[in-house]
């Protein structure tokens, strides 16, 4: 038995992610015991990139629309420049986030992904990192980012680079195997 069998994870994604941002974490998590779903406005496929390029399609499991907050312990945001614009403009996906940090619930985003936690409200104040493209809109969202492998605040784990991948899985495994975190909030 792994660390988080009997756990649920949604990832939530679009079209437009970054490959390894999204399979890695995915073979970690599934590794100790969780069942992980795609969850997508799409409702069939999305796409990845594979840096520049378009790469393979993967199903999604649950479309975004079907998906509830309760049925998750946590959620995982990967990143890729695209996926997380898409995201941060479509306001279904922004409630399902703010959802979790309501419930308490670990939320993870790496590289580009924390864009969408800048949409979602839901950095002010908290401790994170990302690609270093997207620094400063963390800071004038009042984030508190550091140039670091991966940062945790309260069970929000972020991560600057696929790079950082090896960290990261290790940190999110460790955070959702956790559960809920009382500072973690909207």
């Amino acid at each position: 038995m792994g660390k988080l069998s009997g756990k649920r994870i949604a990832i939530l994604t679009e079209d437009g992610f970054e490959q390894v941002e999204l399979t890695s974490p995915k073979e970690a998590l599934k590794t100790e015991g969780a069942q992980v779903d795609i969850v997508s406005p799409r409702e069939k496929v999305v796409r990845s990139k594979k840096g520049d390029d378009w790469d393979k399609e993967y199903p999604v499991d649950i479309p975004l629309n079907q998906a509830r907050v309760n049925d998750y312990d946590g959620l995982l945001i990967p990143g890729g420049v695209i996926n997380p614009d898409k995201l941060r403009t479509n306001e279904r996906a922004l409630s399902f986030v703010r959802d979790f940090f309501a419930a308490g619930k670990p939320v993870a985003a790496i590289c580009h992904g924390p864009q969408v936690l800048i949409d979602a409200e839901v950095v002010e104040g908290r401790k994170l990192t990302s690609v270093a493209a997207i620094k400063r809109d963390l800071m004038n969202a009042k984030a508190k980012w550091e140039d670091t492998q991966v940062v945790t605040d309260q069970g929000l784990v972020t991560s600057r680079t696929p790079d950082d991948l090896p960290a990261f899985n290790k940190k999110i495994v460790e955070e959702y195997a956790e559960g809920r975190h009382a500072g973690q909030h909207v």
